[in-house]
Protein backbone atom coordinates (compact mmCIF):
# COMPACT_ATOMS: atom_id res chain seq x y z
CA UNK A 1 0.00 0.00 0.00
CA UNK A 2 1.60 3.71 -0.93
CA UNK A 3 1.77 5.87 1.97
CA UNK A 4 0.88 9.26 1.14
CA UNK A 5 2.09 12.89 3.03
CA UNK A 6 -0.38 15.25 3.11
CA UNK A 7 1.01 19.12 4.37
CA UNK A 8 -1.45 21.38 6.00
CA UNK A 9 -0.85 25.03 6.30
CA UNK A 10 -3.05 27.92 8.19
CA UNK A 11 -4.60 27.67 11.52
CA UNK A 12 -4.61 25.04 14.03
CA UNK A 13 -8.77 25.10 13.90
CA UNK A 14 -8.55 24.79 10.14
CA UNK A 15 -5.69 22.08 10.17
CA UNK A 16 -7.90 20.52 12.41
CA UNK A 17 -11.25 20.10 10.22
CA UNK A 18 -8.69 19.11 7.33
CA UNK A 19 -7.93 16.16 9.10
CA UNK A 20 -11.64 14.82 9.86
CA UNK A 21 -12.68 15.94 6.38
CA UNK A 22 -9.71 13.35 4.84
CA UNK A 23 -10.00 10.79 7.14
CA UNK A 24 -13.86 10.40 6.46
CA UNK A 25 -13.54 11.05 2.27
CA UNK A 26 -10.20 9.39 2.12
CA UNK A 27 -12.07 5.62 0.45
CA UNK A 28 -14.15 8.00 -2.01
CA UNK A 29 -11.32 10.09 -2.93
CA UNK A 30 -8.29 7.85 -2.79
CA UNK A 31 -8.17 7.18 -6.28
CA UNK A 32 -7.59 11.32 -7.45
CA UNK A 33 -5.09 11.68 -4.80
CA UNK A 34 -3.68 9.12 -6.05
CA UNK A 35 -3.46 10.60 -9.53
CA UNK A 36 -2.65 14.04 -8.23
CA UNK A 37 0.40 11.97 -6.24
CA UNK A 38 1.53 10.40 -9.76
CA UNK A 39 1.39 14.50 -10.95
CA UNK A 40 3.04 16.27 -8.75
CA UNK A 41 7.09 16.47 -9.64
CA UNK A 42 9.90 17.49 -7.48
CA UNK A 43 12.70 19.65 -9.03
CA UNK A 44 16.00 17.47 -9.61
CA UNK A 45 19.72 18.85 -9.73
CA UNK A 46 21.15 18.91 -13.07
CA UNK A 47 23.07 16.18 -14.11
CA UNK A 48 25.64 15.26 -16.64
CA UNK A 49 26.70 12.11 -18.27
CA UNK A 50 29.53 9.70 -16.97
CA UNK A 51 32.59 10.33 -19.06
CA UNK A 52 35.10 7.30 -19.70
CA UNK A 53 38.26 8.75 -20.56
CA UNK A 54 41.03 7.16 -22.75
CA UNK A 55 44.28 5.97 -21.62
CA UNK A 56 46.99 8.27 -22.47
CA UNK A 57 49.03 7.22 -25.05
CA UNK A 58 51.41 10.33 -27.12
CA UNK A 59 53.04 9.97 -30.82
CA UNK A 60 55.31 12.54 -32.34
CA UNK A 61 53.55 14.82 -35.12
CA UNK A 62 55.92 16.11 -37.51
CA UNK A 63 54.86 17.69 -41.40
CA UNK A 64 56.29 20.55 -43.15
CA UNK A 65 55.55 22.90 -40.72
CA UNK A 66 58.80 24.26 -38.86
CA UNK A 67 58.29 22.46 -35.67
CA UNK A 68 57.49 19.30 -34.12
CA UNK A 69 55.26 18.29 -31.03
CA UNK A 70 53.76 15.22 -29.02
CA UNK A 71 49.91 14.49 -29.50
CA UNK A 72 47.59 12.16 -27.88
CA UNK A 73 46.31 9.11 -29.80
CA UNK A 74 42.95 9.82 -29.45
CA UNK A 75 43.62 13.29 -31.71
CA UNK A 76 43.94 14.05 -35.05
CA UNK A 77 45.96 16.84 -36.54
CA UNK A 78 44.09 18.42 -39.51
CA UNK A 79 44.90 21.62 -41.73
CA UNK A 80 42.32 24.69 -41.01
CA UNK A 81 40.28 24.87 -43.86
CA UNK A 82 39.12 28.16 -43.90
CA UNK A 83 39.65 30.44 -46.85
CA UNK A 84 41.71 32.97 -44.67
CA UNK A 85 43.95 30.03 -42.86
CA UNK A 86 47.82 30.30 -43.98
CA UNK A 87 50.04 27.35 -44.84
CA UNK A 88 50.66 26.02 -41.10
CA UNK A 89 47.21 26.82 -39.18
CA UNK A 90 46.21 23.92 -37.75
CA UNK A 91 43.43 21.68 -35.75
CA UNK A 92 44.17 19.53 -33.46
CA UNK A 93 40.64 17.92 -32.91
CA UNK A 94 39.07 15.56 -30.34
CA UNK A 95 36.14 13.74 -31.86
CA UNK A 96 35.53 11.86 -28.76
CA UNK A 97 35.22 15.13 -26.68
CA UNK A 98 33.74 17.63 -29.25
CA UNK A 99 36.15 20.18 -28.71
CA UNK A 100 39.11 21.77 -31.34
CA UNK A 101 42.64 23.17 -30.39
CA UNK A 102 43.08 25.36 -32.80
CA UNK A 103 47.11 26.15 -33.77
CA UNK A 104 48.01 29.45 -35.62
CA UNK A 105 51.81 29.38 -36.78
CA UNK A 106 53.30 33.05 -37.98
CA UNK A 107 56.83 33.72 -38.87
CA UNK A 108 58.29 36.36 -36.71
CA UNK A 109 59.82 39.43 -39.25
CA UNK A 110 60.87 42.20 -36.40
CA UNK A 111 56.97 41.91 -35.02
CA UNK A 112 56.51 39.94 -32.19
CA UNK A 113 55.53 42.45 -30.39
CA UNK A 114 52.44 42.87 -32.88
CA UNK A 115 51.59 38.97 -32.45
CA UNK A 116 51.92 39.57 -28.35
CA UNK A 117 49.88 42.45 -28.61
CA UNK A 118 46.99 40.44 -30.80
CA UNK A 119 47.23 37.52 -28.41
CA UNK A 120 46.76 39.50 -25.42
CA UNK A 121 43.78 40.99 -26.68
CA UNK A 122 42.17 37.86 -27.83
CA UNK A 123 42.71 36.54 -24.41
CA UNK A 124 41.38 39.52 -23.06
CA UNK A 125 37.89 38.96 -24.91
CA UNK A 126 36.90 36.17 -22.59
CA UNK A 127 37.35 38.58 -19.32
CA UNK A 128 33.49 39.66 -19.62
CA UNK A 129 32.34 35.99 -18.82
CA UNK A 130 35.42 34.80 -16.91
CA UNK A 131 35.70 34.85 -13.26
CA UNK A 132 39.66 34.94 -13.53
CA UNK A 133 42.81 34.40 -15.49
CA UNK A 134 45.81 32.36 -14.76
CA UNK A 135 48.84 33.19 -16.42
CA UNK A 136 51.76 30.67 -16.65
CA UNK A 137 55.08 31.22 -17.69
CA UNK A 138 56.86 28.94 -20.08
CA UNK A 139 60.70 28.67 -20.27
CA UNK A 140 62.38 26.23 -22.05
CA UNK A 141 65.72 27.80 -22.35
CA UNK A 142 67.27 24.11 -24.17
CA UNK A 143 65.18 24.43 -26.73
CA UNK A 144 64.28 28.24 -27.02
CA UNK A 145 60.77 27.95 -26.34
CA UNK A 146 59.25 30.69 -24.32
CA UNK A 147 55.64 31.58 -24.12
CA UNK A 148 52.51 31.92 -21.81
CA UNK A 149 49.63 30.14 -20.85
CA UNK A 150 46.13 31.54 -20.21
CA UNK A 151 43.83 29.53 -17.88
CA UNK A 152 40.36 31.37 -18.16
CA UNK A 153 37.88 30.59 -15.57
CA UNK A 154 34.24 30.35 -15.83
CA UNK A 155 31.78 29.94 -18.09
CA UNK A 156 34.41 31.55 -21.28
CA UNK A 157 34.25 30.17 -24.78
CA UNK A 158 37.78 29.03 -25.15
CA UNK A 159 38.99 28.20 -21.36
CA UNK A 160 42.71 27.98 -22.29
CA UNK A 161 45.48 29.73 -24.26
CA UNK A 162 48.99 29.80 -25.04
CA UNK A 163 51.60 31.15 -27.48
CA UNK A 164 55.06 30.11 -28.01
CA UNK A 165 57.77 31.49 -29.86
CA UNK A 166 61.86 31.58 -30.09
CA UNK A 167 61.65 35.37 -29.94
CA UNK A 168 63.29 35.80 -33.61
CA UNK A 169 61.84 33.72 -35.86
CA UNK A 170 58.99 31.74 -34.56
CA UNK A 171 55.44 32.22 -33.45
CA UNK A 172 52.76 29.93 -32.80
CA UNK A 173 49.40 30.71 -30.99
CA UNK A 174 47.13 28.12 -29.46
CA UNK A 175 42.99 28.36 -28.22
CA UNK A 176 41.12 25.62 -27.01
CA UNK A 177 37.14 25.57 -27.78
CA UNK A 178 34.27 23.27 -27.10
CA UNK A 179 31.41 22.47 -29.62
CA UNK A 180 28.82 23.67 -26.76
CA UNK A 181 27.50 26.39 -25.33
CA UNK A 182 30.22 27.05 -22.66
CA UNK A 183 29.54 25.77 -19.02
CA UNK A 184 31.95 25.30 -16.68
CA UNK A 185 30.13 22.66 -15.04
CA UNK A 186 29.63 20.40 -17.52
CA UNK A 187 32.97 20.58 -19.69
CA UNK A 188 35.09 20.70 -16.26
CA UNK A 189 36.42 16.61 -16.16
CA UNK A 190 36.68 16.89 -20.04
CA UNK A 191 38.78 20.19 -19.85
CA UNK A 192 40.66 19.16 -17.05
CA UNK A 193 41.84 15.54 -18.75
CA UNK A 194 42.75 18.08 -22.29
CA UNK A 195 44.27 20.07 -20.35
CA UNK A 196 47.10 17.59 -19.37
CA UNK A 197 47.69 16.89 -23.33
CA UNK A 198 48.20 20.58 -23.69
CA UNK A 199 50.64 20.75 -21.35
CA UNK A 200 52.48 17.75 -23.20
CA UNK A 201 52.20 19.53 -26.12
CA UNK A 202 53.92 22.62 -24.73
CA UNK A 203 56.52 20.07 -22.84
CA UNK A 204 57.63 18.37 -26.05
CA UNK A 205 57.04 21.27 -28.41
CA UNK A 206 60.57 21.86 -30.61
CA UNK A 207 61.33 24.21 -33.08
CA UNK A 208 62.60 22.25 -36.11
CA UNK A 209 65.56 24.76 -37.01
CA UNK A 210 66.88 25.01 -33.29
CA UNK A 211 67.36 21.50 -32.66
CA UNK A 212 69.41 21.10 -36.41
CA UNK A 213 71.18 23.90 -34.76
CA UNK A 214 72.18 22.04 -31.38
Amino acid sequence: MRSIIVTFRGSPMKKYCCIIFFSFSFLIFSPSCNSDEESTFAPKPSSYFRITFPEKKYIKYDSVCPFTVEIPNYSRMEKDNHYKAEPCWLNLNFPSFNGTLHLSYKPVNGNIKEYLEDTYTLASKHQIKASGIEEHLISKDKDKVYGLIYEIKGNAASPIQFFLTDSLHHFLRGAMYFNAIPNNDSIAPVLEFIKKDIYQFISTFEWKNEREAS
